[in-house]
C-alpha cells in the first residue's frame, strides 16, 4: 500500500486548508483511513478518522472545525481543516487500516506540513 498526500501549507490564523491522500495497492474492504498528527515535541495523535462505511471520529481539538471525508472510488481520503489556530500547527500524516483477522495492518504516507501563522 502506497499513501500520497498533499495540500499543506502556510495559512494565517483563521484560514483553511484541505489535505488530500490518495492510497494505492491492496486496500481491503473493511479499512480505515484518517489523519494523524505532531506538532514539535509532542507524540503523534489522531486528528480524524473515517470508515469505509462512513463513520468519522474527530478529536476533540477539532470537532467542529476539520472534516474528514473520502472518495471510495478513487481511494482518496480529505480533510478540510477551517478555523486554523497555530495550535493545529503540525505536520499531518495520512493513515490507513486494512482490516485482516486477526488484526489491523496499518500503513502511513510521508507527512505534509502545516504551519498556521500570521
Amino acid at each position: 500500500v502506497q499513501l500520497q498526500a498533499s495540500g499543506g501549507g502556510l495559512v494565517q490564523p483563521g484560514g483553511s486548508l484541505t489535505l488530500s491522500c490518495a492510497a494505492s495497492g491492496s486496500i481491503f474492504s473493511i479499512n480505515v483511513m484518517g489523519w494523524y498528527r505532531q506538532a514539535p515535541g509532542k507524540q503523534r495523535e489522531s486528528a480524524a478518522v473515517i470508515s469505509n462505511d462512513g463513520k468519522t471520529n474527530y478529536a476533540e481539538s477539532v470537532q467542529g472545525r476539520f472534516t474528514i471525508s473520502r472518495d471510495n472510488t478513487k481511494n482518496t481520503v480529505y480533510l478540510q481543516m477551517n478555523s486554523l489556530k497555530p495550535e493545529d500547527t503540525a505536520v499531518y500524516y495520512c493513515n490507513l487500516r486494512n482490516w485482516r483477522s486477526p488484526g489491523w495492518a496499518d500503513y502511513w504516507g510521508r507527512g505534509t506540513q502545516v504551519t498556521v501563522s500570521s
